[in-house]
């Protein structure tokens, strides 16, 4: 059985699953079920657990084994995640309804990411990141390089 990012970051501190589940404010239960991959983590969570440990979200989901140390003292810019979801549609030259299809979410769902009035889910941020090889951490105002390094 292969050791997940999260599982290697929380080891890497001598933490237990009890522990990080405290730190974060959750239940044993939904850490244990991030942990072993059988949830997908919410962006919010992958933001705060990503700047708990100083590492990008690209490397702490899986979407890369390049680690790069960074911390964001901001909260999630929504407006500019936004704009950027925005920018990533517009490069594969699509509309809201084929980019919603394309993901398979509904219309207002995909213009509500793109208006701002909420913020994207963990699993629709890691899926047009590995369409193109976007950076999870620029989506969510963390760096300044739109692809992945």
């Amino acid at each position: 059985m292969t050791m997940t990012r999260l599982e290697q970051l929380r080891e890497e501190n001598d933490f237990t699953k009890k522990k990080m589940a405290e730190i974060l404010g959750i239940s044993d239960s939904l850490y244990d079920r991030w942990e072993n991959g059988k949830e997908i983590i919410p962006t919010r969570r992958m933001y705060q657990i990503a700047n708990y440990y100083k590492v990008n979200i690209d490397y702490l989901m899986g979407l890369t084994s390049n680690r790069i140390t960074m911390v964001s003292k901001n909260e999630i810019n929504i407006p500019l995640v936004s704009l950027r979801i925005t920018e990533i549609r517009k490069d594969f030259g699509e509309s809201l309804r084929e980019f919603s299809k394309r993901l398979n979410t509904s219309n207002s769902t995909w213009s509500a990411y793109e208006t701002g009035k909420v913020l994207i889910l963990g699993a629709f941020l890691l899926e047009i990141c590995k369409m193109e090889n976007y950076s999870a951490d620029w989506i969510l105002g963390r760096s300044n390089e739109k692809y992945r390094q």
